[in-house]
């Protein structure tokens, strides 16, 4: 039995936990010797005690390991343990970091790059519509969206983001082989051909009410800030929200109408001091993100010197890190279908903008600005 196998059987003792798992490594100097010593020796360890420590032996005896990794085979699982190099950066940093992630599709390092997006499961159409705007548009730009796959906001943030072909990770509270909810197993596929689906619960796990806070603290701990589109007063996205605050993660949120019972909680977050979120610019700015995604500060107005014709300085200035349409483009310069398609071209090939699914354009930062 290897490490990643002997954690893989500590993560499914009951009241373990990462932290617990964590002491044991540092009492006993390797997992190996923690499958080794009696059920007095573990309970004599302090954050252990006699009650967790009297069945961790017996239950290490007792689960069965080969049926776990059969399920692991069996679903394209890999599974990352806090050991391996390939471990999200992002996670490292909390203070109960999972020490096992299943992972169906691949975690990435550019993922370290990722934003939160959580909020209501009943979600309004107008919070449906912002999340998956939020998701297309921060995806555009380089950024991982992070949620739950949950129902309503989770859903539509996941989709925004597979819009614009970016990339985007799912946070479940069950196991990978008991996808949660039913209806998304189609948008969970989708989303582990193209970022990852992750849990840190055993593959058979059911998604038990307790498994939500732990999975919030992932989806935060995962982010460099969380974005809450919708919320009621005692939503559970306001709970990975809370995780954000202790990991030293920013959050946002999205106003919403003062009558609204799901926009209740994202605007009593904005009155105890979350940063307001209109539209990405404002999570960009606070978090010194430029448009195309690096940790540089944010470019905008006039092209200098002689970069670019007259036109095609007019259109730029148009340009903002909101996608927009062709037509749009058009009416607002005044310059005729036909040319505006070669000087957004002339942009592109120039690095000054970029196009997006459905003819749309964003301005992207150029070191001639």
């Amino acid at each position: 039995m290897n490490d990643t196998e002997r954690l893989i059987v500590l993560n499914m003792v009951e009241d373990i936990g990462s932290v617990r798992t964590r002491v044991l490594l540092s009492e006993f100097g390797s997992f190996e010797k923690v499958f080794k010593v009696s059920a007095d020796e573990i309970t004599r360890v302090k954050e252990i005690g006699p009650i967790i420590g009297a069945r961790v032996p017996q239950a290490i005896k007792e689960i069965d390991l080969k049926k776990e990794m059969g399920l692991i085979k069996k679903y394209g699982v890999k599974v990352i343990t806090f050991l391996d190099k390939d471990y999200p950066e992002n996670l490292k940093t909390i203070y109960d970091p999972p020490v096992v992630l299943y992972v169906k599709g691949k975690i990435l390092p550019d993922d370290k790059l990722a934003m939160a997006i959580v909020g209501s499961r009943l979600a309004s159409f107008y919070g449906m519509q912002t999340a998956e705007k939020l998701g297309f548009e921060l995806a555009s730009h380089g950024i991982t969206i992070v949620s739950g796959l949950a129902r309503g906001i989770d859903s539509a943030s996941h989709k925004g983001a597979l819009k614009a072909k970016g990339r985007t990770l799912a946070i479940l509270g069950s196991g990978l082989a008991n996808i949660y909810p039913e209806e998304n197993i189609k948008l969970a596929e989708k989303i582990s051909e193209s970022g990852a689906v992750i849990s840190e619960f055993p593959m058979r796990t059911i998604p038990d009410r307790r498994n939500f806070p732990k999975r919030n603290r992932i989806i935060s701990g995962l982010s460099l800030g969380v974005i809450c589109v919708e919320a009621a007063e005692k939503s559970g996205a306001l709970i990975t929200c809370d995780c954000a605050l202790e990991q030293g993660r920013e959050v946002f949120a999205v106003p919403g109408k003062v009558d609204s019972m799901t926009s209740k909680g994202t605007n009593k977050l904005i009155k105890q001091g979350a940063k307001l979120a209109q539209g990405i610019e404002d999570i960009l700015e606070e978090l010194n993100l430029s448009t195309d995604g690096s940790r540089t500060p944010i470019t905008a107005g006039k092209v200098s010197g002689n970069a670019l014709d007259k036109n095609e300085n007019l259109v730029y200035t148009l340009l903002s890190s909101d996608p927009k349409y062709i037509d749009d483009i058009c009416l607002e310069s005044g310059i005729g279908l036909n040319r505006i398609a070669g000087i957004l071209l002339n942009l592109e090939i120039k690095k000054f903008a970029k196009q997006l699914p459905g003819k749309n354009f964003v301005r992207i930062r150029s070191e001639n600005v």
